[in-house]
């Protein structure tokens, strides 16, 4: 069967027919498959072999055809046979200083009560109950790459996925990538993300490094870029955003599908 003949956990497929049609309409849309791959013309990725890019609006109809809400902000890359893909995006928030310590325990504690009141939300959409069980991964900041990763468990409905996820220090802002990967597989998919990473190069003028004196400041750290970024900055001095953290946070991207075994089909199981 074709890596797409199976059904999408939160895009019910209730005939082949339409399960062929989603399978169409995925392999109609306009995919990078060589070359460097832009990324909010701040940054570029050189495609691995085996791998497939899109740009956002397209990602946004792949993420839709996902049981996503619509969204023109996301770049997508992801394997050629969809059994895994990552989701990277670009926040102009300025220079974050990575000098903050991180505590694992409280930022768990923060996703959590997201999580909490973006189930309200998630509801009144129509959406599957999404559960953050905890980390798969804690927190960690390298200081050579400038990368912040983290792992998180999630579960609907009895399906367990992971998010692997990045934040990459520039200049003027951060990018964000996140690995949507099934955990049975999730070492292997670690290693095609970081792969993907180490592709990964700012464009002259906007590395960490090329900081200025004069540049813009963001007004949080490594921890906000945990519990949601500006979203979750903005949400501490009373504003309306605390909810759309916790969505994007934890429902967005994970919504997409609950494990991609049941999703893209024809990858063999281990024993």
């Amino acid at each position: 069967m074709n890596a797409l003949g199976a059904f999408f956990l939160f895009f019910a497929l209730t005939s082949s027919v339409f399960a062929q049609s989603v399978q169409s309409q995925v392999e109609k849309f306009l995919w990078q498959r060589s070359g460097k791959f832009s990324i909010a013309e701040i940054a570029t990725i050189q495609l691995p072999t085996n791998t497939r890019a899109l740009q956002p609006v397209q990602a946004g109809k792949f993420l839709e055809l996902l049981g996503n809400l619509p969204s023109d902000n996301y770049y997508l890359v992801s394997a050629d046979d969809y059994s895994w893909f990552a989701i990277f995006s670009f926040n102009p928030s300025g220079y974050v200083k990575d000098n903050e310590r991180i505590d694992p325990d409280s930022l768990l504690e923060s996703l959590k009560e997201q999580n909490r009141r973006s189930e309200v939300d998630r509801r009144k959409l129509g959406l599957k109950p999404l559960t953050l069980l905890g980390w798969q991964i804690p927190p960690h900041y390298d200081i050579t790459t400038k990368r912040l990763e983290w792992g998180t468990k999630l579960s609907s409905e009895g399906e367990i996925t992971i998010n692997y996820t990045s934040r990459v220090l520039g200049r003027t802002g951060v990018i964000a990538a996140t690995l949507v990967a099934d955990p049975l597989f999730l070492e292997r998919d670690v290693d095609n993300f970081h792969a993907l990473l180490r592709n990964l190069s700012f464009v002259g003028g906007q590395r960490y490094e090329e900081f200025r004196p004069g540049d813009k400041v963001a007004e949080y750290g490594l921890a906000a870029l945990v519990v949601g970024g500006a979203a979750a900055a903005a949400a501490k001095a009373g504003s309306g955003l605390f909810k759309a953290a916790g969505l994007a946070v934890l429902g967005l991207i994970a919504a997409a599908f609950a494990a991609l075994k049941r999703i893209f089909t024809g990858r063999k199981q281990p024993e």
